[in-house]
């Protein structure tokens, strides 16, 4: 039965990639044909189409807040890459994510057609990027950012890091805290959601398509104001927000750095 529930998961989940193949196809050819700016497009497909992928991955998911309906710059803990599709099911998003998915099999692929912003840490781009952001942000465009620079097994939350934080100040736009936790019958899951380590893709898919549901939180967090603030005191604010929605409020020291 559960080799089953796998196959069954697993022919789904490539249904929903043959439909993402065909949708960038067409978006790059459109792209490429009119020379035309596809940036607002291209969020409101991803959108549309992060809703189909996530009814193929085994998740029960609970949205609590409420959604912005403004552009911010979201920022969020970061568990998995699954972090991804969930939240960007909710709204309209640009994303930033390491350079190293951009070298993914397909989902590489898909995430430079979404209009993912790719940043290689050490690389010096940072201020790039960040014009990059606040230029999606002035335009209208909500950009999603996880400041922890990496993915954690959810038992604790690292330093919020502030230098990109500064395209929310630069635009004037606010920042929009976001939590997301994964529980497996009442309890928080550190063993099949987390992507860490030296997981890879692939194996993950499985171990998790082997299991049953796992229960998903998000928490859509009040909102913070960035103006006249600096990056690392708003950095700081939004993990302190992202930490007492996570695990209660605690004093600053507790948060793991």
């Amino acid at each position: 039965m559960k080799r089953l529930r796998l196959y069954g998961r697993v022919a789904r989940l490539l249904a929903v990639l043959g439909v993402g193949v065909l949708l960038a196809g067409g978006v790059a050819t459109v792209q490429r044909l009119g020379r035309h700016e596809l940036a607002g497009l291209r969020q409101r497909l991803t959108r549309w189409y992060l809703q189909r992928l996530n009814g193929a991955l085994p998740f029960r998911v609970e949205v609590h807040g409420t959604l912005p309906e403004r552009p911010m710059l979201w920022v969020s803990n970061h568990v998995s890459w699954t972090d991804i599709p969930l939240l960007g099911m909710l709204s309209p998003l640009t994303f930033l994510s390491k350079a190293e998915v951009r070298t993914w099999p397909l989902a590489g692929w898909l995430a430079h057609q979404a209009g993912t912003l790719f940043i290689r840490r050490g690389s010096g781009d940072s201020a790039l990027l960040q014009r990059r952001m606040a230029d999606s942000l002035r335009s209208g465009r909500s950009v999603l950012v996880f400041p922890e620079g990496t993915t954690t097994d959810g038992r604790a939350l690292r330093t919020f890091h502030g230098r990109l934080l500064g395209a929310a100040i630069d635009s004037g736009v606010a920042v929009q805290p976001v939590a997301i936790s994964y529980r497996r019958a009442g309890e928080s899951d550190h063993r099949i959601a987390p992507f860490i380590g030296d997981d890879d893709l692939l194996s993950h898919l499985l171990r998790l398509f082997a299991e049953d549901c796992l229960e998903v939180r998000i928490d859509l967090l009040a909102p913070l104001a960035s103006l006249g603030l600096e990056r690392a005191e708003l950095a700081r604010r939004a993990q302190l927000s992202v930490h007492a929605a996570l695990f209660g409020t605690a004093p600053e020291q507790a948060l793991a750095a």
